[in-house]
């Protein structure tokens, strides 16, 4: 599934894996977390109750392994697309529920979708070139699929699998 061919420079590779190992490592620091810190799980759970994600349980628990599938995906650079969409529709979720009603800047009172909507972006762009010439897709080369076909696949998938989430168990108070 890597869209960027072993004829690519090893500065672009260098430089998709730099934005992978980010990435990769960035959102499975946020699923392990909710594993193994803080309230874990049962903390994560009732948050996501509180803004009105229902039920909490086992969207705190599809949550987190997304962010660890995701990660783990992202930072050895394998189904680099799949893994890419899966960390978008994260990102899609967290302004839908969280961050548009908050303005832009991140510095706003309870967080804008700066952040968000940036790591939504960079995932769309890695999905769409790929993992480049260090990675498994590359060594492995299970799958390889056009710039065009990535860009789609990411796309769809990181913003339809977000529609659905929000769509099926986002049910905010009246108040929120």
């Amino acid at each position: 599934m890597s869209a960027v061919t072993s004829s690519s420079p090893i500065a672009t590779s260098l430089a998709l894996l730099g934005v992978h190992l980010f990435l990769g490592l960035m959102i499975f620091a946020h699923g392990f977390r909710k594993f193994f810190r803080g309230g874990k799980i049962a903390g994560t759970a009732r948050w996501f109750e509180s803004i009105g994600v229902r039920p909490g349980l086992p969207n705190a628990l599809m949550a987190a392994s997304t962010e660890v599938g995701a990660g783990v995906l992202l930072t050895v650079g394998l189904l680099t697309p799949l893994a890419s969409a899966g960390l978008m529709s994260l990102m899609i979720v967290a302004i839908a529920t969280v961050h548009r009603k908050n303005g832009f800047f991140i510095f706003n009172k309870g967080e804008g979708i700066e952040y968000t909507l940036g790591v939504a972006v960079v995932a769309l762009a890695s999905g769409t070139l790929g993992a480049g010439n260090f990675s498994l897709d590359h060594l492995w080369h299970p799958v390889t699929w056009s710039v065009t076909t990535n860009f789609v696949v990411t796309l769809v998938l990181g913003v339809g699998g977000a529609m659905a989430q929000v769509a099926a168990f986002y049910r905010p108070s009246r108040a929120s």
